[in-house]
């Protein structure tokens, strides 16, 4: 088969049918896999564009620049690809100009507009089994069974939102299989191959999470996700090499900075971070750095000074080089050595306009003495934040530090007294510090005795939703399981380790260790085996020995009490979720065994980029025909499909390449995967449903008034705010199957949040869902291992969901204003984007309410103020009103007569404002009285003049019915403004003037015209009188002077005589002519 191809021949039908007889014939080798799901595992790594087709190279997110592919794109001359698209972007509806880097030289290079871009990275996809089958091996045999790897991109929305747009936004693209073209192979013979993918970025995000799944032919292979995050501290060099700009990297792990050394924690914001800091290591100004988290790592020496400020109020006994505590965010590391804060803003240009990234490393809080940094784990109000505890002169106080953008500020709190003197003691320390984000409250522990030391360190597991602690480490049940993987020599465990740091990672608990093998030392990412020690420990204590005849028997028993969990009838999850998601495939080629070239995965590259940035512009005012951020990219090319298809059938595609329209669209129909969502939000008065079904373990009913399960099933719904949102539980025994049926529904309350933009300031709550009984002691099988049951937990948030946006539905509006007017009149200058309204009429406005997540989109049936923000005649010169001005220019109760617009509707807002409008509004009427911005508008030609109003809708205070508020900032395109009156009285009067000086010309000239025809024939009559002179000179020839002189004076006078005879005899002639006329017409 062709993999590519979609021609129908028949040749390709046969080929096809041996495919499908392939796949059959394998299928027990696919079931034999299914069995071992651990077998196999896929493999990513990161390659720049010089590092496509090399076998081991491996990048790291290092360059954030675009590079142009149009050169690829010049050569599709017949596919759906029209640059004109591109062109007709403008530049104001770019987010910025970017400056890319083409890499590869050393140069930077400015890219128009007019261009198709690239991302600088590609994923390389691979995968390995178990055994003695290479990997290089294993990937050509997936290739020819039909296996293709599916990459899910998802973007972490950033902190700022007030800078970038908060959404959740997915990416799922098919990888490109890509032949080495460093092997030498003999023909049509693969040796070694991978399958790529571009690796997009967006701006606003640094944090990428890379989900793997296969297309569900080839070998079974469980899905993974990586982490692909972009490294600011980090600087491509002139000779390509990478540095770091916090200090020199370190090349060899001494077991001295490991060994007999006490853990540390891991700090940083949650889910922002794209590179983690560890300190810790003994007397060594060195860290670990990972944009992987902790897949790869670093061991960088900090380029910072060492100073150390010991004096009689900052209270420290000796130096060290140590690096104590170290903090990351979203851009920017801070560290303490001593009582010294440092901090180093990363380079992001994706996040920033401009670069604010950090030359060196920066001291802040040079005159405190800081004893410790505390994290704050979670940002909020587009900021992160950092705390700092003093000692010494300031003993009692807080610095608190914001992160906005790589910009840090402290500021010292309490503001008025310190926490010694709040609670009334003398002498008194802060040992630690926790920000509430969602409550802005600042929660201190304040020590007034001296801390007692603990000798031993372990680690304690709490169960959400119990009240149980479980000790892990040490622990018989922590014995057993390191005995059976030393047992079954796992490389990830040895029998002499150190445990470095222990953190979370998409809800699973991970530990780095440092192992020594064979006196080699090694750091290790592993995962923390919390279901297997809670199992082992559940088996340890519940085992009971039974005799059996003359042997005895051990016998275990199972707490759980149920047998099956399962999750139905859940929702469609987009609508709760708000996850967008888009679709992508490589284009196809004409190559025989479907590989891919340089050049296609550069157009590959091409239009994931264009994809992409057709999403980020469809946010926009005026809203399409189509609610699709995809049609304008097709709407023109839809009715040559056809075309294109039978150009692609018959391999007559430029370039060898052809680009299929609907492998590039917007997935609004993703089915639940019978769990509960990441996360839900909740809008004003929505619910949130699904059913869980549990069997008993031991069957049984017992009769009475109802039917009840032996093994008794209770559901618990926990929440975090009962005030705010509710659950409704409702119960149904199915008998003849042992089991129970609930069906649970979750919903907002209407009571805990004000209006807010969509995505932004969202009260954050949880719901937990338990079986009663359950906790700790029911764990499931699956190919990934064991997995704890019975506790189901799910974030929520209330407030308005990101994804929702108000937009000026133009063509209805259109519609409605052409008929309600009976007539509609455009501008001269036709701009489809921007139509123009006539002034004299009544304007009707309608708007849509869009659901960018589901492609919902529906008449805006709510109240809204409408406001004039600002204005001006030209695009140019546009300006923002004062609040003054909106008010004058807006309100009913203006006395200035500076009203812009009226409307008959009635309603106001309640301190009589504004007024209020709904979709049933009797429409607007423009005024633009004497004091208004629009009164009196000069015409720049001789058209009638127009003025552009900025104007602001929004439904907050005024509409009920959601927690949105929806603002809308729109421009309005008015022509046929009419001139003062002064002004036109001026032009009148100059008019006026005009004419009449134009009539008497026109007078003057009739009574002067039978002279002027006198005068003009006469002079006629000369003219020519003195060109037969001329003529008469010119043909003489006398014969000497005299008698040319003599000849000359009788001719002069015979001339003139025979002038005047001529002159009689036509005017005898014209009096005859005119009495042969007069008798003719009496006959």
């Amino acid at each position: 088969m062709f993999p590519a191809g979609p021609a129908p021949w028949p040749r390709l039908r046969v080929q096809r049918a041996l495919w499908a007889l392939l796949v059959v014939l394998l299928a027990p080798w696919r079931l034999r896999a299914i069995q071992e799901t651990q077998e196999c595992t896929w493999q990513v790594v990161l390659n720049n564009l010089e590092s496509v087709g090399k076998n081991d190279a491996i990048d790291h997110f290092v360059d954030q620049e675009l590079y142009t592919v149009d050169k690829v794109f010049d050569l599709l001359v017949d596919a759906p690809i029209d640059r004109d698209e591109v062109r007709r972007l403008g530049a104001a509806e770019w987010e910025r100009s970017w400056s890319c880097t083409l890499l590869g030289s050393g140069r930077l290079l400015t890219i128009s507009l007019q261009t198709y871009l690239g991302f600088p990275y590609y994923l390389k996809i691979n995968y390995s089994c178990t055994g003695d089958v290479s990997s290089e091996a294993l990937v050509r045999k997936g290739h020819l069974t039909g296996l293709k790897p599916v990459v899910l991109v998802t973007f972490q929305s950033p902190v700022n939102f007030h800078r970038w747009k908060i959404e959740q936004l997915q990416i799922q693209m098919e990888a490109a299989p890509f032949r080495s073209p460093a092997e030498r192979c003999d023909a049509e013979e693969v040796c070694l191959m991978s399958w790529y993918t571009p690796m997009p970025i967006k701006n606003g995000s640094v944090v990428m999470r890379v989900d793997v799944s296969s297309n569900g032919l080839g070998p079974f292979i469980p899905n993974k996700r990586f982490r692909v995050n972009i490294n600011g501290f980090l600087e491509r060099q002139r000779d390509h090499e990478l540095q770091f700009t916090v200090g020199n990297e370190l090349f060899h792990l001494i077991p001295r900075y490991f060994v007999n050394v006490p853990s540390r924690p891991l700090w940083y914001t949650v889910d922002q971070t794209p590179v983690l800091i560890l300190g810790g290591i003994p007397e060594e100004k060195t860290v670990l750095l990972t944009d992987t988290n902790f897949k790869d790592f670093f061991l960088v020496e900090l380029s910072i000074d060492s100073c150390w400020v010991g004096s009689f109020y900052c209270p420290q006994a000796s130096f060290t080089a140590t690096i104590y505590d170290a903090i990351a965010t979203e851009s920017t590391l801070f560290i303490r050595q001593n009582q010294l804060i440092y901090y180093f803003t990363g380079a992001y240009t994706t996040l920033y306009e401009s670069n604010h990234g950090s030359e060196r490393w920066v001291r802040v809080l040079a005159n405190e003495c800081i004893k410790r940094l505390c994290p704050v784990h979670f940002h909020s109000n587009g900021s992160e934040y950092v705390m700092a505890l003093t000692t010494g002169k300031n003993e009692g106080y807080v610095h608190f530090g914001t992160i906005t953008d790589g910009l840090v500020s402290f500021k010292l709190l309490p503001r008025n007294r310190s926490v010694c003197s709040a609670i009334l003691v003398v002498n008194c320390s802060i040992t630690w510090a926790v920000f509430v984000a969602g409550d802005y409250n600042l929660l201190m522990l304040v020590e007034i005795v001296g801390p007692t030391s603990s000798k031993y360190f372990q680690i304690w597991y709490l169960l959400e939703g119990s009240y149980q602690v479980y000790q892990l480490f040490p622990s018989k049940a922590w014995e057993v399981y390191i005995n059976l993987q030393v047992l079954q020599q796992s490389s990830l465990y040895a029998t002499n380790e150190t445990m470095v740091t222990l953190f979370y990672e998409d809800k699973k608990l991970y530990q780095l260790v440092y192992l020594i093998d064979n006196q080699q030392g090694r750091l290790v990412k592993r995962l923390m085996p919390v279901e297997q020690l809670l199992m082992y420990q559940q088996i340890s204590d519940g085992y009971v020995l039974e005799r059996q005849g003359s042997h005895l028997t051990l016998s275990f028993s199972n707490f759980c009490p149920f047998t099956v969990m399962r999750l139905r009838e859940l929702p469609s999850p987009q609508i709760y979720t708000r996850q967008e998601r888009y679709r992508a495939q490589p284009p196809r080629v004409w190559e025989p065994w479907g590989f891919h070239s340089e050049n296609s995965l550069a157009v590959y590259q091409g239009l994931v980029y264009y994809l992409l940035k057709l999403h980020s512009k469809y946010d926009k005012p005026y809203a399409d025909p189509v609610h699709d951020s995809t049609w304008r990219w097709w709407k023109n090319k839809k009715q040559d499909q056809d075309y294109y298809f039978y150009l692609a059938s018959n391999w007559r595609n430029a370039g060898s390449v052809h680009v299929d329209m609907t492998s590039y669209e917007k997935i609004y129909d993703l089915k639940a995967e019978n769990e509960l969502p990441e996360r839900i939000f909740l809008d004003k008065g929505t619910s949130y449903n699904f059913s869980v079904f549990l069997t008993a373990r031991k069957p049984g009913i017992q009769h009475g008034p109802s039917f009840q399960v032996l093994n008794p099933l209770d559901l618990a719904v926990v929440l975090a705010d009962p005030d705010c949102i509710e659950a409704v539980v409702k119960e149904k025994v199915l008998v003849n199957r042992n089991s129970v049926l609930f069906w649970v529904t979750l919903s907002d309350k209407r009571s805990c949040f004000d209006q807010g933009i969509s995505g932004h300031h969202l009260m954050k709550t949880s719901m937990l869902v338990k079986v009663l009984g359950s906790s700790g002691h029911c764990f499931q099988n699956t190919n990934q291992g064991l997995r704890m049951q019975s506790n189901l937990m799910v974030p929520v948030l209330i407030g308005c969901p990101p994804g929702k946006r108000l937009a000026l539905d133009i063509t209805y509006t259109l519609q409605y204003n052409r008929v309600q007017n009976k007539h509609y009149f455009d501008c001269v200058k036709v701009d489809p984007e921007m139509p123009c309204f006539l002034f004299r009429d009544i304007f009707y406005p309608f708007f849509l309410i869009q659901d960018l997540v589901t492609g919902d989109s529906g008449s805006f049936q709510g109240s809204y103020v409408l406001k004039v923000v600002g204005g001006g005649p030209t695009l140019d010169t546009i300006k923002e009103y004062s609040e003054e001005e909106i008010y004058r220019f807006n309100s009913p109760l203006d006395k200035t007569g500076s009203l812009i617009w009226t409307t008959e509707n009635t309603t106001t807002t309640e301190d009589l404002a504004f007024n209020i409008m709904s979709h049933n509004s009797l429409g607007i009427e423009w005024l633009c009285l004497e004091n208004s911005p629009c009164h009196d508008t000069i015409p720049h030609s001789i058209f009638a003049p127009e003025f552009f109003f900025k104007v602001l809708v929004s439904n907050r205070g005024v509409d009920e019915s959601t927690y949105c508020d929806y603002q809308l900032t729109f421009l309005l395109h008015i022509h046929g403004l009419p001139l003062s009156a002064r002004r036109a009285f001026l032009i009148l009067l100059v008019s006026a003037s005009l004419f009449v000086g134009l009539v008497i010309l026109y007078i003057i000239c009739c009574l002067l015209s039978p002279y002027m025809v006198k005068f003009c024939n006469f002079l006629r009559w000369k003219i020519n009188s003195i060109i037969g002179l001329e003529s008469y000179y010119t043909y003489s020839t006398p014969s000497d002077s005299r008698a040319f002189s003599h000849s000359g004076t009788v001719s002069w006078r015979s001339s003139r005589l025979n002038s005047r005879v001529v002159y009689k005899g036509a005017e005898e002639n014209k009096a005859e002519t005119k009495d042969a006329l007069k008798r003719k017409s009496t006959t």
